[in-house]
């Protein structure tokens, strides 16, 4: 099995009509679930959740069969992630895709989850400190993309499960849970 530092490829990433958008309807719509399925897993995995277009991104080409995604491809695979909710374009030309391996709802629950299981449910934390602080080391949080974390402390705070409050900057916003 063939590996991209830690992440183990699947089988179809060796087999080069894979990285030619297919013209036959039931051998694309494989072809596209197998992709989103990489791509959302690398994404995880890897933690990575913008992915531009016309930017160099390992999973789009394989050197050991001397094959690369076409921009189409790619535009097609990301396209198919957008319309499951799944991705979103950053910008209108579709250069730069923002990747939801998880929904918004489900950063919401898991931001639900951190903050019961380290007893923060009347506390005052900045964004950055659920990003890149102490209590979310080890924890799908840190390093979190700050669009994604504020989508999903707005949707908790448009459900009354916490107040988020301007800082002087986007350094210093603050977030007071009350759960």
């Amino acid at each position: 099995m063939q590996k991209l530092g830690d992440f183990k490829l699947p089988q179809f990433f060796n087999y080069p009509p894979y990285f030619t958008l297919q013209p036959v309807r039931d051998t694309r719509e494989k072809q596209v679930q197998l992709w989103k399925e990489l791509i959302l897993d690398y994404c995880r995995t890897q933690k990575i959740f913008v992915i531009g277009l016309e930017e160099e991104f390992p999973l789009f080409s394989n050197p050991a069969i001397e094959r690369s995604l076409s921009h189409e491809a790619r535009e097609a695979f990301l396209s198919a992630l957008v319309s499951e909710g799944r991705a979103e374009w950053l910008d209108k030309r579709h250069r730069k895709c923002l990747i939801l391996w998880h929904r918004i709802q489900e950063w919401a629950n898991i931001i639900l989850n951190f903050v019961k299981e380290n007893g923060l449910e009347d506390s005052v934390m900045t964004v950055e400190e659920i990003r890149s602080g102490i209590e979310s080391r080890g924890t799908e949080l840190h390093g979190i993309d700050r669009t994604i974390l504020m989508r999903a402390l707005k949707l908790l705070e448009q459900k009354g499960k916490l107040a988020i409050f301007k800082g002087t900057t986007a350094d210093d916003e603050g977030v007071k849970f009350s759960i």
